[in-house]
Formats: C-alpha cells, structure tokens, sequence
C-alpha cells in the first residue's frame, strides 16, 4: 500500500511537472502571467537547494561536448557565489579550450559587466539583451539536451537564484534554445556594453574597471 501510494504521487508530479513545463514555454512566447507559471512550475516539481543548483550548473557544464548555451541574471557575486561564480568560470575555461562553444546572455544593466567579462575571459560569448524575460528567467541547456532551470525567491532582475531543476529533455531544451537564438540576434554585444556604460555613467574606463572590479587592460581595449 504504501509502495504503491508512492508510485501514484511520482506518476502524479510527472504529470504536472509535464503540463506546468508546457504553460511556461507558453509564458515565454505569450509574454503573460510568466511570473505564476514560473511558481507553479517551482511546486510541481522537487526543487534542488541554491547549493545544489550550482553544483548541478558546473556538472552539466562538464558533461556538454558540443554546445552550452545560458540565459542567466549575472548579479555581482558577493560571499559564498563570489566562489561559485568562479567555479562557473574555470569550468567554462576548460570547456572552451576543448572545443565546446558556450554562450550566454545577461541582462543589459551596467552591473552585469563584471560577471559578463569574467565569463567572457574564461572563453565565453557574451551579450547583453533587453528582453523582459531575461530579468527573472534563468536557465542553461546543454547540447539540445539537458535544460537547468534556476527560480528566483520573488520574481525580478535583483533577485537572487534560490532553487532549481534539472529536466533532462530535447523538447524542452530545443524550446529553450529557440528562444535564447531569438534574444541573442538583437543583443547587444560585450564591446558595444562596455561603450554604452562609459557615456551613460560618464566613467573613465579606470574608474569602471576598479567598480565592477574588471581588468582595466582588457576594459580599455573593448572601449576603443
């Protein structure tokens, strides 16, 4: 009996994770009602911890051959994801130099810069895109397969990543990539970012580079 009440609740969550994962693609193309979608997608579905996340990022990082691609929020790390995010960018490195293309898009918002050079200079390609999803939709998928999905506590683009799921899926991955190649055509590019901070804030490129700690070499080259 208590087999088979388990068995019934897992068959029941598969089912309702499947219909919330179709009402969220639905949300990204639609545009409404994305914020409880996301939510009941959290309750459909067992969430992994904002330690297990990342862990879960950097092992399917490691395991992609061909392609990564990632729509994330790229807040400026502080305490404990200051080491994550390096994490991120080491694995990104050897993924580059054996071959895997990666790119990922963040936010267009100043503060993004330091996580888009970081990851950038790791062997990534960055853009920075305007679309409102971008602010509280995170996600990586990893060769058309694997999607990482990441949820916010609250919806928004200052709000931290809290928890996640990893959904191994074509469908879903192949729906997720569609989206990101529509973002990634009007984006704008790291170069072009860095111009755009430096007349908008009236910051020198030495000034810009000790804010949002980036090498200062590396920001003046993307500044000419």
């Amino acid at each position: 009996m208590h087999i088979s009440l388990e068995l019934g609740l897992l068959i029941l969550e598969s089912v309702l994770l499947v219909a919330t994962i179709v009402l969220l693609i639905l949300s990204l193309k639609e545009g409404r009602g994305r914020d409880k979608l996301i939510m009941e997608v959290e309750r459909a579905t067992r969430v992994l911890s904002r330690h297990e996340y990342f862990i879960t990022v950097t092992d399917t990082l490691m395991d992609a051959e061909v392609e990564v691609i990632g729509s994330i929020t790229g807040r400026f790390p502080v305490g404990d994801d200051s080491k994550r995010t390096k994490e991120v960018a080491y694995t990104i490195e050897k993924l580059s130099q054996s071959g895997v293309r990666i790119r990922y898009l963040l936010p267009r918002f100043h503060d993004r810069l330091h996580v888009g050079w970081l990851y950038r200079r790791a062997g990534a390609d960055i853009r920075f895109g305007s679309d409102p999803h971008l602010h509280d939709f995170r996600y990586i998928v990893a060769d058309g397969k694997v999607a990482v999905i990441g949820i916010p506590e609250e919806t928004g683009a200052q709000e931290a990543t809290k928890r996640g799921f990893r959904i191994p899926s074509q469908g879903l991955s192949s729906l997720l990539k569609e989206d990101f190649e529509k973002s990634w055509k009007s984006a704008t590019h790291f170069s072009d970012q860095v111009k755009e901070t430096l007349s908008h804030t009236g910051m020198t490129p030495e000034t810009l580079a000790r804010e949002f700690k980036i090498d200062v070499k590396d920001l003046s080259a993307q500044a000419d």
